[in-house]
């Protein structure tokens, strides 16, 4: 995997992938960016949040279950310290569909957590990931 990263002005940013896609960066005022995109931190969580998505999702469906929806809300703790690593991420799931199954959903939770996600295994190593769902018919 490459993907490369080019400075505009300021903090602006874009990056680009190898997939071929692009996204603007951008820090905030105090340290002289405009606002203009995602922070690169906030980027990570948002990168670990589809990875664990695709997982859930794709293992539901082999199980089966009939999912109409989901999304994730992450909430994260940073240490005070530099490099101010992430130390605390909860992902909570919301899930819809009929009839889902609770017991599948947490096993999909759990294998993306353990096995399947690298993101959130990688940011493991720094920080205690916890994970919840709910379910919405």
């Amino acid at each position: 995997m490459n993907i490369s990263v080019k400075w505009i002005d300021g903090m602006l940013m874009v990056g680009k992938s190898d997939s071929g896609h692009a996204v603007v960066m951008d820090g905030p005022p105090e340290i002289g960016g405009e606002n203009l995109g995602v922070r690169p931190m906030e980027m990570l969580l948002l990168g670990m949040a589809g990875c664990t998505m695709i997982d859930v999702v794709s293992t539901l469906e082999k199980m089966r279950e009939n999912l109409s929806d989901c999304q994730t809300k992450v909430s994260a703790d940073r240490g005070t310290e530099y490099p101010k690593v992430f130390t605390n991420i909860h992902v909570h799931f919301i899930l819809r569909g009929m009839k889902l199954n609770p017991s599948k959903v947490e096993k999909a939770i759990k294998l993306s957590a353990e096995k399947y996600c690298s993101a959130s295994i990688m940011l493991g190593k720094t920080a205690v990931i916890t994970h919840d769902f709910e379910i919405i018919e």
